[in-house]
């Protein structure tokens, strides 16, 4: 079964077709920049025409970097806050004409990497991060997703968390890798002390430079793997996110699929 998966980034939106059953890419990825301001109109917008570009007309799983329950955006930090209280699912249903399912970006990464990647097989409690624009959490026990976690935000030293760990940050401020994996560190171990995990998957776009800084995160206990699936597991993650029947995976968050 194949859905177009459409991962919605503070910086990026990113889309292509998935076999949910082997979370393979059936085409070559495009990505174009997120929208400045990034209204619920201008993203749209921006969705319908990744669906057009691929002759889309199956379903369609999209992520969007808040928390989502039931087809509503709740949160909006790296996007517009118009997005927050919206019908997000019926806006962009109605936008592409195409069957819509939406969920928080960092739990469709999760999905993806439990089911394919680095978490595969995985039992206990499993934390995935993804470190961007934010810091985006996805945490499963013994496989389970518990949804909207967004750990990127508690505080550290006064201060959201990915105000100083997240890929972003590190630019903005000129970090070193290895000062800014002392960054990782401290926010590491306020997520170990919080949640005691088996595994720490790291994700997002700075998982392609995992070698130069996952080495150099020694202050936690549990063991750190960078993500196997890259910047793509957003994407495979929305796909499946679509398909829950082909995949095993019981979304149980209130966020079903709508249609124009």
């Amino acid at each position: 079964m194949h859905a177009l998966g459409v991962d919605i980034g503070g910086t990026g939106i990113k889309a292509a077709p998935v076999d949910v059953a082997t979370g393979k890419l059936l085409a070559e990825r495009t990505k174009v920049d997120t929208p400045r301001p990034a209204t619920p109109k201008a993203v749209a917008a921006v969705v319908t025409e990744l669906a057009k570009s691929f002759s889309w007309s199956g379903p369609v799983g999209i992520t969007f970097p808040g928390v989502v329950t039931d087809g509503t955006t709740r949160t909006a930090a790296n996007v517009d806050p118009t997005w927050i209280g919206l019908d997000a699912r019926t806006l962009l249903a109605e936008a592409t004409g195409l069957h819509v399912s939406i969920l928080n970006d960092a739990d469709a990464a999760g999905m993806a990497e439990m089911a394919f990647g680095a978490g595969k097989g995985e039992a206990g409690t499993v934390v995935l991060l993804t470190f961007g624009t934010g810091i985006g959490s996805a945490l499963f026990i013994d496989g389970v997703l518990v949804p909207n976690t967004e750990f990127g935000h508690i505080e550290i030293r006064g201060k959201d968390a990915e105000k100083r760990a997240s890929g972003l940050a590190r630019e903005l401020h000129d970090l070193s890798w290895g000062k800014w994996a002392g960054h990782v560190d401290e926010y590491l171990k306020h997520m170990e002390a919080l949640l005691s995990p088996a595994l720490f998957i790291i994700g997002g776009g700075i998982s392609k430079k995992s070698d130069k800084f996952v080495p150099l995160l020694t202050d936690i206990r549990a063991r750190i793997v960078p993500a196997a699936m890259l910047n793509d597991a957003g994407i495979v993650g929305a796909a499946m996110h679509a398909h829950p029947e082909e995949t095993g995976y019981k979304r149980g968050d209130g966020n079903e699929t709508a249609s124009a």
